[in-house]
């Protein structure tokens, strides 16, 4: 087989065992899915596994970006607007308990700059702070929304309230985030913006 021909199957195999992780941890949860599982979920050894990743973390790391794109994929043609699709992702994710565990305890060990995922989730952060500071800039450019607000500093919290409404819907199932997340959204003003 040539180089190209086997490069094309291994990143074959890199995306069946993502799409395949995700759909075992958000089923099981985070803290119940072994790599051994998801070897075997996939036709493949423990060993056999972590040949498509240099780690553990950097698999669980690497699904976690999956789960961003995936979910931006689904929320953005529904949601219409950048704000929208947080909001409409936050929503998503009461049904991908799993994920959300993962992605939570993620974030708190990718603070550490040696974790495999620290880089993913530094960039992660940037982009999603760009793509929601941007989006209001250019409502305020366009006298929808309030000049006095500071789009990056308000990007910012809108990324944290989202992260801290996980968190409490992790320890209280019943707790709705999205509706609080929709509440302070709507209260900033930054509710769908007016069709032209």
């Amino acid at each position: 087989m040539s180089r190209p021909a086997r490069y094309a199957k291994g990143l074959a195999k890199r995306e069946e065992i993502l799409n395949t992780a995700l759909e075992v941890i958000a089923r099981t949860g985070y803290g119940r899915t072994s790599v051994r599982e998801l070897a075997s979920a996939v036709g493949l050894s423990q060993a056999g596994l972590l040949h498509y990743f240099a780690s553990k973390e950097e698999l669980f790391a690497e699904i976690l970006l999956k789960r961003d794109r995936v979910d931006h994929d689904r929320s953005e043609p529904e949601a219409g607007s950048e704000i929208a699709a947080l909001a409409s992702i936050v929503r998503h994710n009461a049904e991908v308990p799993g994920l959300v565990q993962l992605y939570a305890r993620f974030s708190v060990e990718a603070t550490e700059p040696g974790h495999a995922a620290h880089e993913a989730f530094v960039r992660r952060y940037a982009e999603i702070r760009a793509l929601l500071s941007d989006e209001i800039t250019t409502r305020q450019q366009a006298g929808t929304r309030s000049p006095e607000l500071d789009a990056r500093k308000v990007a910012n919290l809108l990324i944290a309230v989202s992260d801290g409404l996980q968190t409490q819907w992790l320890l209280d199932p019943d707790f709705d985030m999205a509706d609080h997340l929709d509440y302070l959204i709507d209260l900033l003003g930054l509710g769908r913006p007016a069709e032209g």
